[in-house]
């Protein structure tokens, strides 16, 4: 028995912010062996009315759809050039991301989910929402939140925060002890 997950899923939108989630989650799986799926949720449904609509509709929809694979490709691409595998690329569309995460997560089994941050402050977290604050109140597995800077040669983490409430389920056991 390991303390590793056998699983885990990268959640990632591309963006800057989040590479150090990507970087981190292939040292991750590398050093554990881990299955590696990579997954990115691409805009729902366009909630603004075309000019020409519903001509255009589906038009605009496969655009939509092109440049999330687009994004989900190049992330996939970059897991390879750093030397691990991604078992499974995953696209969904037409969902919230954090409920898009979530369900894969429980779908998939994994046993952690990686995430980048932007790292928005209170105010505009409130007015935004924040994918990772949902992620991690309703996932069903360990969620890592990555922010900050990466250092040239290191893919981990400089420092992790544990947080424990005291609870039986919170203790960490050895494989020797039940």
């Amino acid at each position: 028995m390991s303390i590793f997950p056998t699983k885990i899923l990268l959640a990632t939108d591309g963006s800057e912010e989040a590479e150090l989630g990507t970087t981190t989650a292939i040292s991750l799986a590398k050093v554990s062996a881990s299955e590696l799926h990579v997954l990115h949720v691409g805009p729902g449904l366009p909630l603004y009315e075309l000019p020409d609509y519903p001509a255009r509709f589906e038009e605009v929809v496969g655009a939509q759809r092109q440049e999330s694979q687009s994004i989900l490709d190049e992330q996939v691409r970059r897991v390879e050039a750093l030397g691990a595998t991604a078992v499974a690329p995953h696209l969904e569309m037409d969902e919230r991301p954090d409920s898009a995460i979530v369900a894969l997560g429980e779908e998939l089994g994994v046993g952690l989910v990686v995430m980048g941050s932007r790292g928005f402050g209170g105010l505009r977290r409130t007015l935004m929402g924040s994918v990772c604050n949902s992620v991690v109140h309703h996932a069903h597995c360990p969620v890592m939140v990555v922010r900050g800077e990466r250092r040239e040669g290191d893919y981990l983490p400089g420092r992790i925060l544990l947080a424990v409430d005291g609870s039986p389920r919170s203790h960490l056991r050895s494989p020797e002890r039940p």
